[in-house]
């Protein structure tokens, strides 16, 4: 094989990995290469004795999570790109197992060329990374790690949950689906026996956790973005609303720079404001990302929001005033 077909086969054979079936197209569109260079592609993983299977269902291609990638020559942008996330990213964000990981980048740059190494080290000391404002979760690994176990064995957890919806500690039994890291903060979401449906749990107001023998058998299908839907951030309400938002030109290049849901749709006038309509499951997220913007957003759209902006305004002059 050419060096460039080898390097391909390499990242076919990683991305069938991923527990994901992919199919003949998701090959092609993803490397970019026909369907027939992917199925010869996939013909020589099978000559050298990769265990892939095709799933006629799914029309999906797929190999044995059992199997055994043997160690190659890290690139130098490969090398960067993971010595960058653990020694840059490693304590700007709450990552679980942030010693392991260390551990982890100290044997890759063992492994290293020496010039490779030394090529990295100049370079890492010329970057800087500035995460956000980030939750402290003080027995991360140890949470994580049961609710990983739980997830993995099926088995079900007792947990102890500071909600702040309920303003109250609440007992609960959790069948562990989906562990999501979203807005500088981890969470799990399950099937909750004190609601009777999937709930969304923040791991730092978990006060404590148990995984118990007794195991759930569902989950297989659940989907955390079919389950998230349209909802600004983390929590759908079950009611569609269509947003539509006038900033002035002072932010408006500013907004207009990120994609910030899925539905998004940007307009922008000759004066220099911007209009953004999103459709969005529920406001209550929302709202706290309109009122961030001050006196620079003007709600068009639906007058539902438009009246409880109104009202915080109102509460925060209320606050402040006379201090």
């Amino acid at each position: 094989m050419k060096t460039s077909r080898v390097g391909r086969v390499v990242q076919i054979l990683t991305t069938l990995q991923a527990r994901k079936d992919y199919t003949a197209d998701d090959l092609s569109q993803m490397f970019r290469r026909s369907r027939r260079t992917i199925f010869r592609d996939l013909k020589e993983l099978q000559s050298i004795g990769v265990p892939y299977r095709y799933d006629a269902k799914t029309k999906g291609y797929r190999i044995d999570p059992e199997f055994f990638l043997p160690p190659i020559n890290l690139t130098v942008r490969e090398a960067l790109s993971l010595l960058l996330l653990v020694h840059k990213v490693r304590n700007q964000v709450q990552l679980p197992y942030k010693n392991a990981a260390l551990l982890a980048a100290l044997k890759i740059e063992n492994h290293l060329p020496l010039k490779m190494r030394r090529y990295c080290d100049t370079v890492l000391r010329g970057i800087s990374t500035k995460a956000g404002a980030q939750v402290v979760t003080t027995l991360l690994d140890c949470t994580f790690s049961q609710l990983q176990q739980a997830m993995c064995q099926k088995r079900k957890v007792s947990m102890r949950y500071n909600s702040l919806f309920e303003g109250e500690t609440i007992e609960t039994e959790l069948c562990p689906y989906h562990l999501l890291y979203n807005q500088r903060a981890w969470y799990v979401l399950g099937l909750s026996s004190a609601h009777g449906a999937a709930r969304t749990f923040k791991l730092n107001r978990i006060e404590e956790l148990s995984v118990r023998k007794q195991r759930f058998c569902d989950g297989e299908q659940f989907d955390v973005y079919e389950y998230l839907g349209r909802a600004w951030s983390m929590i759908p309400e079950g009611r569609i609303y269509n947003v539509k938002l006038h900033f002035l030109a002072r932010v408006a290049s500013n907004v207009m720079e990120v994609r910030w849901h899925s539905t998004q749709k940007a307009t922008r006038h000759e004066d220099g404001s911007a209009t953004l309509e999103f459709r969005v499951d529920g406001l209550g997220e929302i709202i706290w990302w309109v009122l961030g913007y001050g006196d620079q957003v003007q709600v068009l759209a639906p007058r539902e929001l438009r009246e409880r902006v109104v009202a915080a305004a109102k509460n925060i002059i209320k606050l402040n005033r006379g201090l």
